[in-house]
C-alpha cells in the first residue's frame, strides 16, 4: 500500500505546495518619503526561498518512490519525511508567531539590488516597513502539503513494498546455451538449431555434439 500512497501524497503535496507558494503570505505596508506608502503582497516564494526546492525534492520523490527497488523506497520515504517537516517548519511559524517587519524589509531591499527580482516586488534603500499582516491560507496549504508529504514519507519507509524478481542475464544465457547445446547433440544438421546457435552468438563448433 505505501508503496503507491507515499508516492501519490508526495505528488499532492507537491502541487499544493506549489500553488501555495504563488499566493500572498504577507502584506507589507511600506512608507517611502518620495514615492509614499506602499502596500506590497509578498508571495510564498518570495518569503520562504525553500519552497521551490522542497517542491522540486518532492517531485524527484514521486518518481524515485515509484522507480526504486525496495530499499532504495524506504530511503526516499525517510528523505521525503524530512523534507515535508522542512516545508511545514516555516509556514508554521509565521502562522503561530507572525511576521517579522525586518524580514519584510531585508528581502524587499535585497529584491531592490537584484536585477531578476522576484514579481519585481522592490523598495528602495531608504523606505521603512512599518507594519506586516498574514495572510492565512498560503501558510495554511504550506501547512497542509508538508503533512501529507511527512505522512507519506513515513507509510513508505514503513511500508516500502515487494520487489518483483529480476531476470538474470547471465543465467538467462547459460540456460540458452545450454538448451542449444542439448538441440545440437540431438540435432547436429539442424538448419534451425544452426541459425538458432548463431543468432545468440554461439559457435556450434564450439560446442560438443553427440556422436
Amino acid at each position: 500500500m505505501g508503496r503507491r500512497i507515499g508516492p501519490l501524497l508526495f505528488a499532492i503535496a507537491a502541487i499544493v505546495l506549489w500553488l501555495s507558494s504563488r499566493a500572498t503570505w504577507v502584506t507589507a505596508h511600506v512608507e517611502d518619503e518620495l514615492s509614499g506608502a506602499q502596500t506590497l503582497p509578498l508571495i510564498g516564494s518570495f518569503w520562504s526561498l525553500e519552497l521551490m526546492g522542497l517542491t522540486l525534492l518532492l517531485l524527484a520523490g514521486v518518481l524515485a518512490g515509484l522507480a526504486l527497488r525496495r530499499i532504495g523506497r524506504r530511503i526516499v520515504g525517510i528523505i521525503a519525511a524530512l523534507a515535508g517537516a522542512a516545508v511545514a517548519w516555516g509556514p508554521l511559524q509565521l502562522l503561530t508567531r507572525g511576521a517579522d517587519p525586518q524580514r519584510a524589509q531585508n528581502l524587499l531591499q535585497a529584491s531592490e539590488a537584484n536585477q531578476n527580482a522576484v514579481d519585481n516586488v522592490t523598495i528602495s534603500s531608504w523606505a521603512q516597513v512599518v507594519s506586516v499582516d498574514v495572510a492565512q491560507l498560503g501558510p495554511i496549504c504550506a501547512v497542509a502539503a508538508g503533512a501529507a508529504a511527512v505522512f507519506g514519507g513515513v507509510l513508505l519507509a514503513m511500508q516500502p513494498g515487494g520487489d518483483k524478481p529480476r531476470s538474470h542475464k547471465y543465467e538467462t544465457s547459460a540456460a540458452r546455451e545450454e538448451a542449444l547445446a542439448e538441440d545440437l547433440r540431438n540435432s547436429p544438421d539442424s538448419g534451425r538449431v544452426m541459425w538458432d546457435a548463431l543468432d545468440a552468438d554461439i559457435d556450434p563448433t564450439d560446442l560438443p555434439h553427440q556422436k
